[in-house]
């Protein structure tokens, strides 16, 4: 066990201070802070409501479920029994790039969140399957970065959110079955 702890710590360490550059600091600030992802969203929004019509809608509900969940799990359950303190709190000399926090840091929410969205994205939008887990990824990544949160953390938000991300298209593809199921018994 205490290798492990020790490789999660030295690869925070190697990533927050090893790889430190300007120009990462820059990109991966950009990728962390949520605020900086409100007009994505927005056009995200308007775009399933719009161009899919009621396909887009139910799409948006499942999307919206999905993250949701993986939210509430990982920040008011998983965080509470865990209750690992962010590296930004516990190393004095930890790159500190955005606010610490107040919140715990094992799984990461930003992981979480983002993993289950870019899986649930993906299925929708088939083509951009790869982008959206690389940018879940480089999202995940930039936690490590900017010092709020260790490895694992990102690691076990990746897995939580991609199993939360499989397991609403499950129940979506369930749903979407349904309704045309129903559809084509009133012709």
């Amino acid at each position: 066990m205490d290798f492990l702890l020790n490789l999660d710590i030295g690869l925070l360490f190697f990533i927050n201070r090893t790889l430190a550059n300007p120009i990462f600091d820059k990109i991966f600030t950009l990728l962390t802070v949520q605020e900086h992802w409100y007009i994505v969203y927005t056009i995200l929004i308007y775009f399933l409501l719009f161009k899919f019509q009621w396909r887009g809608r139910i799409f948006l509900l499942t999307l919206m479920l999905a993250i949701t969940l993986a939210d509430q799990l990982s920040s008011h359950v998983i965080k509470e029994l865990v209750e690992r303190i962010r590296p930004c709190h516990t190393f004095s000399d930890i790159r500190l790039l955005v606010p610490c926090g107040a919140g715990k840091s094992f799984p990461s929410s930003h992981a979480v969140n983002n993993f289950a969205a870019a899986i649930i994205l993906g299925s929708f939008f088939k083509n951009y399957k790869i982008h959206f887990i690389l940018l879940a990824s480089l999202i995940a990544f930039s936690r490590v970065y900017v010092g709020v949160h260790y490895p694992s953390d990102v690691l076990a938000g990746a897995i939580l959110g991609t199993l939360i991300g499989v397991l609403f298209i499950y129940f979506h593809k369930k749903l979407i079955y349904k309704l045309f199921k129903n559809k084509e018994n009133e012709i």
